[in-house]
């Protein structure tokens, strides 16, 4: 039944930047779906506060500490998450940061602070958890949070613009080497989503008003609306698909 491959019942893996916002819609989404997860972000408490919630649908979800751009810190969580469940099914690579700032004002400890979290980051995590499930010989599925300004960017955004498009070209990359090894490697690309690091934007209204409008569907995202492309991702329903961006902006890009 075409129902069944949505289903993650008996999937484990491990979401970053789940302690709030869209990281943390997906990990919600793929435990409904039936998923064990590890939730792994800098601030512990959220994390844990947020496995408490998220413990309703199900489980285990375990709040791991973790920054992505340390690399002691990626093989700790890929090892945690191996101790937890024995295997990685799937990872999903949303840890990002964004910094704003016109390009002749913009610095280089900016530059490399987004950089190092939004690409270097997603790398070596999907290396590390790849080389797990090479070893083990398990199908498996890497997930990257991209976004619509990898294709058309916007003002102050260099480095954030930069980064997405690189992982937009990383996930191409890594779709094509690990292949062979049956790891299926795709990325979400979010338009405008309402989250604890956009509402500054929301609450300028006539700058959001002024983005609405160019919303087809006329409205932002809430995290919510990225959960669907999660679990199809991470599910064996997407098992012929790699390589691609699906983008969920409300019809942005077709304008």
């Amino acid at each position: 039944m075409i129902l069944e491959k949505f289903s993650l019942k008996g999937k484990s893996g491990i979401v970053t930047g789940a302690g709030s916002g869209i990281g943390k819609s997906f990990a919600t989404s793929l435990v409904q779906a039936g998923a064990e997860v590890v939730i792994a972000g800098r601030n512990i408490g959220r994390l844990e506060a947020t496995a408490r919630e998220i413990r309703q649908f199900g489980g285990p979800v375990v709040p791991i500490q973790a920054d992505v751009a340390k690399m002691e810190d990626i093989q700790n969580l890929v090892d945690r998450t191996v101790e937890e469940f024995g295997k990685i099914d799937f990872l999903f690579n949303n840890a990002g940061i964004i910094r704003r700032n016109p390009c002749e004002d913009f610095t280089e400890k900016d530059w490399d602070d987004v950089f190092t979290v939004n690409l270097k980051g997603a790398f070596f995590l999907s290396q590390a958890a790849a080389r797990v499930m090479i070893s083990q010989k398990r199908k498996g599925k890497i997930i990257n949070t991209s976004s619509r300004i990898a294709l058309q960017s916007g003002k102050a955004l260099p480095a954030y613009g930069a980064s997405k498009a690189g992982l937009t070209q990383l996930t191409k990359s890594m779709a094509n080497d690990w292949a062979q090894y049956n790891i299926l490697v795709n990325a979400i690309g979010p338009g405008y989503v309402r989250t604890e690091m956009t509402e500054p934007l929301y609450q300028d209204k006539e700058w959001s008003a002024e983005m609405t409008s160019r919303i087809p569907l006329g409205r932002w995202a809430d995290p919510e609306d990225l959960a669907g492309a999660a679990v199809f991702l991470a599910s064996d329903a997407s098992d012929y698909i790699t390589g691609q961006t699906i983008f969920v902006d409300g019809g942005w890009l077709s304008m």
